[in-house]
């Protein structure tokens, strides 16, 4: 995957911005318990008319989009509680839909109320709202509005970042945040490097922490760490390759040390960062060379085949799955396809660097993350998937399971998967008459 920023520039945004229309504008009187009652009523688009009857396209979007506008001015309200509330509904909504003109028109506006409720909120308003800002930079793409939208919330993230006094909730959100605007908004080389330091500054704690197991801060502040490091490997996937080498030098051998952490989603993503590093080490030198590289692969063996009794079941399972590739990637430069698929497309993951950037996407938009491969223009630059396609809602139709259809198709997998389940479970009691 390119390392080179993809850019939009002056181009059209795509086909599937919502047309603005001419809304009567939202009183007071209409910021109600109703409007509040939308928050989280968006849903994948694609399920809204399936299999029931034809509804007009234009009043829905009129709906929405002052459904929308009430959340917006919602964002300004006195209840902290109907702030949050309005900024999880906006989440949803943008989530779920392509809303490029109905934003385009209010990023001002939409930015001002981040910008207050970081500033001022409290932990789940924070979040709420750095969650927010995330979207409004996937919806705009990698233009000159949501570079402006990153240099006006920048500050106040870095701020809030490094503020001990901060709860760490709040410093995570504006970690994220802070890594997945910079790598779509920012065009300043020097800008990316001084975020990337900024999240440096926190995830490195843990190389002390982990030397020092006895310190307080290596349990609290574990998740903030994850975020911090997580946020660093994916603007580390768009540095030039001198920058990279710089930082391979700085981290790859301190990287082990983070394997050693109590915290089970710390050990997973620091082996999947070192992946990543070893991915990005050996495009930046064919003839790249471990020093301790036999020490490093006796403990991803360990870690791909952990079963230690004071570990949960479901942790050690995934841990198991992900070192196993981990460990195939350091000693035999490989990496498992994976495919997704979305509509008629599908995407081949078969990088480090590419599954580094689809599952930071993917925290995001959640259960939209389909929706956007197949319509947002970003998306589909960042994974190299071209245009959006164009097609017909006959073609979209003949392409659908009708519901019958797949209704039995579930109930056959269902009915499979019972057997097979069944004979695991006799072939248990058997070994367990045995003894």
């Amino acid at each position: 995957m390119p390392k080179s920023k993809r850019r939009g520039g002056g181009n059209p945004r795509g086909t599937s911005g919502a047309q603005h229309r001419n809304m009567q504008s939202f009183s007071d009187e209409d910021a109600s318990i109703e409007t509040m009652s939308h928050c989280s009523g968006f849903s994948d688009p694609s399920s809204i008319t399936e299999d029931g009857p034809e509804v007009d396209e234009e009043a829905t979007q009129e709906d929405l989009e002052y459904k929308l506008k009430g959340l917006i001015d919602l964002t300004l309200d006195k209840s902290a509680k109907t702030r949050q509330s309005a900024l999880e509904g906006l989440k949803n909504a943008l989530s779920s839909k392509i809303l490029y003109e109905f934003i385009l028109e209010r990023r001002m506006t939409l930015t001002d109320s981040i910008e207050r409720c970081i500033k001022k909120g409290k932990s789940d308003e924070q979040r709420a709202a750095a969650g927010l800002a995330c979207l409004l930079c996937v919806q705009l793409g990698s233009g000159i509005e949501s570079e402006e939208i990153y240099k006006t919330l920048a500050p106040i993230l870095k701020k809030i970042l490094c503020d001990a006094s901060a709860s760490v909730q709040a410093r995570q959100a504006c970690a994220t945040c802070l890594g997945v605007c910079c790598f779509i908004a920012t065009d300043d080389i020097t800008e990316l490097y001084t975020t990337m330091e900024c999240l440096e500054n926190i995830f490195t704690k843990s190389y002390q922490n982990e030397r020092n197991s006895s310190s307080i801060s290596s349990t609290q502040n574990t998740v903030l760490h994850i975020s911090a490091l997580l946020s660093w490997t994916l603007l580390l996937t768009i540095c030039p390759m001198n920058e990279v080498k710089k930082k391979l030098e700085m981290h790859l051998h301190k990287f082990p040390i983070l394997l050693s952490c109590d915290d089970v989603n710390m050990r997973i993503a620091a082996g999947e960062s070192l992946a990543l590093l070893f991915e990005l080490a050996r495009e930046t030198d064919g003839d790249f060379l471990y020093e301790d590289m036999e020490l490093l692969t006796q403990k991803l063996k360990a870690l791909a085949t952990d079963g230690n009794k004071h570990r949960a079941k479901v942790d050690k399972r995934k841990q198991r799955s992900v070192f196993r590739d981990v460990l195939r990637a350091v000693e035999e430069h490989d990496f498992p396809t994976e495919t997704v698929k979305f509509g008629p497309e599908r995407m081949y993951i078969d990088c480090w660097v590419k599954k580094q950037t689809y599952d930071t996407f993917k925290e995001i938009l959640g259960s939209g993350m389909q929706y956007h491969l197949q319509s947002n223009e970003l998306l589909r630059n960042v994974f190299e998937l071209g245009p959006p396609l164009m097609l017909d809602e006959a073609t979209l139709k003949s392409m659908k399971i009708p519901r019958f259809e797949r209704h039995l198709y579930n109930s056959a997998a269902f009915k499979a998967r019972t057997k097979a389940r069944n004979k695991c479970r006799d072939k248990r009691a058997d070994v367990g008459e045995v003894f």
